[in-house]
């Protein structure tokens, strides 16, 4: 099968299409026509090797999975013998492990969802793990509820516009904060204000908020707190970092200072969860949360499309189809 294909940790000139083998299934898994893909940043960790912290789970010298990707959306072609729920030809999504940039995919049942029914496979395959990251870091993380003032620093990114309308979705009152070019796309999603970073410091208002989901990564957690209501949570889930340690000393300074201040201040990693995409498809399939799409790409194109993700011209999410 078609697929793309690192042999190293680099920039986006390791990845190449080529030709593998097709997956072999296991007794619990199911093989998947991918349709389409999508970009995350983790498929950026991983063709890069940045932060080398990463590369304990990844490889540590080369990559362990030569075929990136992990967004997907497409059909089952066949399911292991211990699988109960899918069979051939049903639609689906996930977020796998790797394997996303090739014509099939390996995927564990308790992974996958059906895909939403008034979604195309691009528009599927831009939701699981932006959506999934938006969804853990409110409601799970950080406790949202119904009439609460929440701020987005970073909402016009692929994780920023799933938290946008999944907060609206559940009765938030919701302030994004993003560039200027940007300013129409947040406010189309549902946004109630938006906050353009380059002629307003949201850090130097006076509006205060009950909860604080930061995925920019861009400002101090001083700066964090002074926006928070006295009793106010601060998640944090940013990619931004060194090359060693990525974003891990901001989370760990966050944890220390946790014990010291009122503020709650939460940090995560969003686990794959097809319990969650379920969630999620119910959001979509509502009317309550889309899919926005910057540029798609074909399979034969995806170092191109991370080239254009690494070097942060995305907004929104970068689709692949296959």
């Amino acid at each position: 099968m078609k697929a793309i294909v690192q042999d190293k940790y680099g920039s986006a000139d390791v990845l190449r299409l080529g030709e593998v083998d097709k997956p072999v299934l296991g007794d619990g898994e199911v093989l998947v026509r991918v349709r389409a893909a999508s970009v995350t940043h983790g498929d950026l960790v991983t063709m890069t090797g940045l932060p080398y912290l990463g590369r304990l789970a990844f490889g540590l010298r080369r990559p362990r999975q030569k075929v990136p990707g992990r967004d997907i959306a497409g059909e089952v072609e066949a399911v292991g013998k211990s699988v109960t729920r899918l069979q051939p030809g049903d639609e689906v999504y996930a977020e796998v492990a790797a394997g996303g940039f090739a014509e099939y995919a390996r995927v564990p049942e308790e992974s996958l969802s059906p895909k939403p029914a008034n979604l195309t496979f691009e528009q599927a395959a831009a939701v699981p793990w932006a959506a999934n990251t938006a969804l853990q870091g409110l409601r799970d993380r950080g406790g949202m509820k119904r009439g609460q003032k929440v701020l987005i620093n970073g909402a016009s990114g692929g994780v920023g516009t799933f938290a946008v309308q999944i907060a609206k979705a559940f009765g938030a009152q919701v302030t994004g904060v993003c560039s200027t070019r940007n300013v129409e796309l947040v406010r189309s999603i549902g946004a109630d204000h938006v906050v353009d970073y380059t002629r307003e410091d949201f850090a130097a208002s006076d509006r205060r908020y009950d909860l604080f989901f930061d995925l920019a990564g861009n400002r101090s957690l001083s700066d964090c707190r002074r926006v928070l209501t006295p009793d106010g949570t601060l998640v944090l889930s940013s990619s931004k970092g060194g090359p060693w340690f990525g974003p891990m000393g901001r989370l760990v300074r966050a944890l220390m200072l946790g014990p010291f201040v009122r503020h709650s201040l939460r940090s995560f990693v969003a686990k794959t969860s097809g319990k969650n995409l379920a969630d999620i498809k119910e959001l979509i399939e509502s009317g309550q949360v889309t899919p926005a799409i910057d540029r798609t790409y074909s399979l034969s194109e995806v170092p191109e499309a991370m080239r254009y993700f690494s070097e942060d011209h995305a907004r929104a999410k970068i689709v692949i189809t296959v």
